[in-house]
């Protein structure tokens, strides 16, 4: 038992030091997906997007949203577009300590009618399908990533971005785990617009 104790306390210095060591390789803010060129008309977000859940962006995610507690996504709620027949919802984390956004989550196919997730939409329908209880798919090959900063870098922020789009993707291309390179090209000239909720948290050695 003291052993593993040892072990996590380790693994605990070892995560510090690195927050010390990148302690300025924060803000990858520029390098989200919605700067890629495909959203040259639209440079800012257009689309009201808040959290029944955590409130009004930006805010504070509890523990119950953390890798360590629950890992839930919160649920959120935008506001519809004339002539919208998709929307797609992508996460990333913009403060970690890498060159580029971490990307946490990657949701395709939402119905145009939905105007709102709950954390039990994003729960697979079956083990072997990328479609979710909200009738939709992530991508990406990852379901889900809760937010994890590392000890002591500081706070995190989570961007949530709804994209509206003019055209349906492929249902095969949707659940086909596409990658967010490869979105970025399908999607182009197929953007109504966007918004953005911001999450954010940290985890604090005490």
């Amino acid at each position: 038992m003291n052993a593993i104790i040892d072990k996590l306390k380790m693994l605990k210095y070892v995560e510090v030091t690195a927050s010390w060591l990148f302690a300025n390789a924060k803000g990858r803010d520029a390098k989200t997906f919605v700067k890629s060129p495909q959203f040259a008309s639209y440079p800012e977000p257009t689309i009201q997007i808040t959290s029944p859940d955590c409130g009004a962006s930006p805010a504070t995610l509890s523990p119950e949203y953390m890798a360590g507690g629950d890992g839930r996504l919160p649920g959120l709620e935008w506001e519809s577009v004339p002539g919208v027949k998709q929307w797609l919802l992508i996460c990333e984390d913009v403060d970690a300590p890498l060159p580029n956004p971490i990307c946490h989550g990657l949701y395709l196919g939402i119905s145009k009618d939905k105007l709102s997730v709950t954390n039990s939409d994003f729960k697979p329908e079956n083990e072997k399908s990328t479609r979710l209880n909200g009738g939709f798919y992530y991508g990406t090959n990852r379901l889900w990533i809760p937010p994890r900063p590392l000890l002591n870098h500081g706070i995190h922020r989570y961007f949530f971005d709804i994209i509206a789009l003019s055209e349906p993707l492929d249902e095969k291309l949707a659940a086909s785990k596409p990658t967010r390179e490869q979105l970025a090209k399908e999607i182009d000239g197929k953007i109504l617009g966007w918004g953005r909720w911001i999450g954010q948290c940290e985890r604090v050695w005490k």
